[in-house]
């Protein structure tokens, strides 16, 4: 067994795996997708071919089939050094990863009320590389971890004190490992140290977040009790008056409904009524489709919106940082988004913006913006690989 590390990571129909090697660098990494249907499709990084996978092949087999072809390539050794899982919803029982063992799995368990479609598909890989490889040491990496840093005015809800106490209702976060890795990269490229950056964090892909970090930490999020909060994504509508579900029950709509209408159905593709990726919707709106072009100004006006209201959770600003997919590959939305903010001192480069940054250090502002815009491809697998490096191997980690 050399260090050789996994990220395992279960969407609710998707498998994604990722090989790193003791130098942090990605050795490759593996995608199957559909799973549990009839147009199963797994392919690997660099391999000509899609690896075959039975007709409704479930989690446990994709993982099964994939590890398999990696070791058939001489990608991976017998066994890997250390496994790391991504694991959604950590409550308030988990502030850092966790070196998973049969209580550590049964508390993942019991968080699972609050992400019911995420954390069961979560376990079932871990349950998966538990079993497959019992003398390796697997590390549990939490969306929520990050957030847990919260000061209690940023994560109490207005509600009453005991849906709280005896309900866990508060605002958890999510996107954790992408918005830890933004702390790290840009402290980095800014050439100071992390405890003493303070930034705004613009994760922005077919989920959307923001998250304030001042001197390191998260100190305000948009996403809250689930991944429905907060700013315009692909599909969900982020913020909605909560008297929506009351008003819509006077249509016929059950909250049932309505809460699948507003994970799947809203967003950028129930605004534009026509999808929910957003190279598609700006070429729509270029061709002139008004409801594509709405769906971007909306989009861009409550990202702007909530990156003012999180200057408030901080004393300074070193830079405005943009990832994810969108983040990192539309200047249309990074554009737009900051010209609602002139107000605030921010200024764009067009051409440093069109192409994604200057050079290395990923800035896109104009020299004399009041504040720094900086362009960094996320890197969630990678933080979830160190994470699992770390907890194996060390006593005491956190």
């Amino acid at each position: 067994m050399d260090d050789t590390r996994l990220v395992v990571n279960c969407g609710s129909s998707s498998l994604k795996l990722a090989l790193f090697d003791a130098q942090d660098r990605l050795i490759t990494s593996a995608l199957a997708e559909r799973l549990n249907s009839c147009n199963v499709r797994a392919t690997i990084s660099g391999k000509d071919s899609p690896v075959a996978l039975p007709s409704e092949a479930s989690h446990t087999q994709a993982l099964e089939a994939l590890i398999d072809e990696f070791r058939a390539l001489g990608l991976m050794p017998s066994a890997p050094s250390a496994i790391g899982h991504r694991v959604v919803h950590g409550g308030e029982t988990f502030r850092h990863s966790a070196l998973i063992d049969d209580a550590v799995r049964e508390a993942i368990d019991a968080c699972s009320g609050l992400a019911p479609l995420h954390n069961p598909v979560n376990l079932t890989g871990i349950d998966a590389t538990r079993a497959m490889f019992p003398r390796v040491p697997q590390v549990a990496v939490f969306d929520t971890a990050f957030h847990q840093t919260l000061p209690r005015k940023a994560f109490h809800y207005a509600v009453p004190e005991y849906w709280y106490r005896d309900w866990g209702v508060r605002r958890y976060g999510f996107h954790g490992t992408s918005h830890k890795y933004m702390a790290q990269e840009a402290a980095r490229r800014l050439g100071q140290p992390q405890s003493n950056t303070s930034i705004i964090s613009c994760h922005l892909g077919n989920g959307c977040s923001i998250t304030a970090i001042r001197n390191g930490i998260s100190v305000d999020t948009s996403m809250g009790l689930t991944p429905l909060e907060g700013l315009v994504m692909g599909t969900r509508s982020g913020d909605v008056d909560p008297g929506l579900f009351d008003y819509l029950a006077t249509k016929g709509l059950s909250a049932k409904r309505v809460n699948k209408a507003l994970n799947s159905e809203s967003g950028l593709l129930g605004i534009s009524g026509q999808t929910n990726d957003m190279r598609t919707l700006c070429d729509l709106a270029d061709n002139g489709h008004e409801a594509s072009n709405l769906a971007i100004d909306i989009f861009c006006f409550r990202l702007a919106k909530y990156i003012g209201g999180m200057m408030t959770s901080l004393s300074r600003l070193d830079a405005l940082v943009f990832t994810g997919g969108i983040g990192e590959n539309s200047p249309r939305i990074r554009q737009m988004t900051l010209e609602n903010l002139t107000i605030l001192g921010f200024s764009i480069d067009h051409e440093a913006n069109k192409n994604h940054g200057r050079q290395a250090d990923g800035r896109v502002d104009e020299k004399n913006s009041r504040f720094p815009v900086l362009v960094i491809p996320t890197n969630e697998e990678l933080v979830i690989a160190r994470e699992a490096a770390r907890f194996a191997h060390a006593p005491d980690p956190a």
